[in-house]
C-alpha cells in the first residue's frame, strides 16, 4: 500500500517558488518595493527624519569634495601659465635689458621672453589697483625692469623648471627670480591632502548611515514581530519575510541620496553669486560648478548600496532570532 508522507510547509513553499515565471518574480518584487514604500508614507514624520539624517551624513563627504574639485579646475586653469619671473638689477639699462632678452630667447628650454619695463609695470599696476593717481604723486619709479620667461619642454616640469631658475639667477644681471608656479604646485599638494581627508570623513560617515539604516529597521522588526511569526507558521521562507525589509532599506537610501543632492545643490546655489563677482574682481568668467552627472549617479548609487546593506545587516542578524514555537 503506497504512503502518502506529508509535507512540510517550506516544502511547498520552495516548490511554488521553483514554479514562479520571471515575469510574475518581477511582479511580486515590485509589489513589496511598493508596499514598503507605502509603509514608509504612513509614517511619513519618522521617515523624512531617518532621511534627514542620512541626507545630511551623504551630503557633507559630497559637498566639500565638489568644492575641492571646483578649486581643481581653477588651478587648472592656470597650471598652463608656467613662467619665470626675473627681476633685473637697477643699474641695467632699457637697452642692456633688451639685449639679454634677445639672447635668452635663444636658450634651450625657453619658448620666449617678454620684457617689461618698469614704466610699463607701473602703468599696469596702476590700472589693476585703482591707485593710479597715487602712484603719479611718487618721486620715482620703485619697480624693476622684469622679464616674464616661458619655458619649454622638460623644464615645464618642477624638476626642469627649477634647474632653469639655477641659471637664471647666476646671470650677473639678474637680482631676483621667481618660479610662477611654485604656490600652485603648493595647492594641488593641500587639494590631495584635502582629498585623502574626505575619503575617511566619507568612510566613518557611510559608517554612520549603515548604524542609522540597520537600527531603524531593527525597531521595524522588533514592532512587527508577531506579523513575521504568523507569517512563518503558514510557510514563508526567510528570503520571503526579509524582502521588505530590504527594500525598506533601499528607500532610505534613496531618500537620503535625494535630500543630499537638494542640499549640496541649495548650497552652491547660495554661493555662486558671491563667488561669480569675486572672480570678476580679478577679471575671470570663473563659476562654481555643481554636481556633475558621474558624481551625481555616485551619490544615488552610494546612498542605494547603503540602504540595502545597512538594512541586510540588521534583519540576518534579528530575523534569526525570531522563530514560531
Amino acid at each position: 500500500m503506497k504512503r502518502n508522507r506529508r509535507q512540510s510547509p517550506h516544502h511547498w513553499s520552495e516548490r511554488l517558488k521553483r514554479r514562479l515565471s520571471p515575469l510574475t518574480w518581477l511582479r511580486r518584487h515590485a509589489q513589496t518595493a511598493l508596499d514598503s514604500l507605502g509603509r514608509l508614507y504612513r509614517n511619513l514624520l519618522a521617515t523624512l527624519m531617518t532621511a534627514a539624517v542620512i541626507g545630511i551624513a551623504l551630503a557633507l563627504p559630497s559637498g566639500l569634495y565638489l568644492l575641492l574639485d571646483n578649486l581643481g579646475h581653477l588651478s587648472s586653469s592656470w597650471d598652463g601659465q608656467a613662467s619665470l619671473s626675473v627681476f633685473l638689477q637697477d643699474t641695467v639699462t632699457d637697452k642692456g635689458a633688451g639685449k639679454l632678452a634677445r639672447q635668452l630667447t635663444d636658450w634651450p628650454g625657453i619658448e620666449g621672453v617678454e620684457l617689461i619695463t618698469p614704466e610699463q609695470a607701473l602703468k599696469e599696476f596702476g590700472e589693476q589697483s585703482g591707485l593710479g593717481s597715487v602712484l603719479e604723486a611718487l618721486d620715482e619709479n620703485p619697480l624693476p625692469t622684469v622679464m616674464v620667461i616661458i619655458p619649454s619642454g622638460e623644464h615645464l616640469l618642477p624638476a626642469g623648471a627649477a634647474a632653469l631658475q639655477k641659471k637664471l639667477a647666476a646671470l650677473p644681471e639678474t637680482a631676483l627670480t621667481q618660479l610662477d608656479l611654485e604656490w600652485v604646485q603648493r595647492l594641488a599638494a593641500m587639494l590631495e591632502i584635502a582629498r585623502r581627508g574626505i575619503l575617511v570623513i566619507g568612510a566613518l560617515l557611510a559608517l554612520a548611515v549603515l548604524l542609522v539604516i540597520g537600527n531603524t529597521i531593527r525597531l521595524e522588526i522588533q514592532n512587527r514581530r508577531d506579523e513575521i511569526v504568523v507569517t512563518k507558521l503558514i510557510g514563508a521562507t526567510n528570503g520571503f519575510v526579509r524582502r521588505p525589509f530590504l527594500y525598506s532599506g533601499v528607500w532610505y537610501g534613496i531618500l537620503g541620496a535625494t535630500i543630499a543632492w537638494l542640499l549640496v545643490e541649495g548650497g552652491f546655489w547660495l554661493l555662486s553669486g558671491p563667488v561669480t563677482r569675486l572672480a570678476g574682481l580679478y577679471q575671470s568668467d570663473f563659476s562654481l560648478e555643481t554636481l556633475p552627472l558621474p558624481l551625481l549617479g555616485l551619490l544615488a548609487g552610494g546612498g542605494l548600496l547603503l540602504g540595502l546593506l545597512g538594512s541586510w545587516l540588521a534583519v540576518g542578524r534579528h530575523l534569526r532570532a525570531i522563530e514560531p514555537r
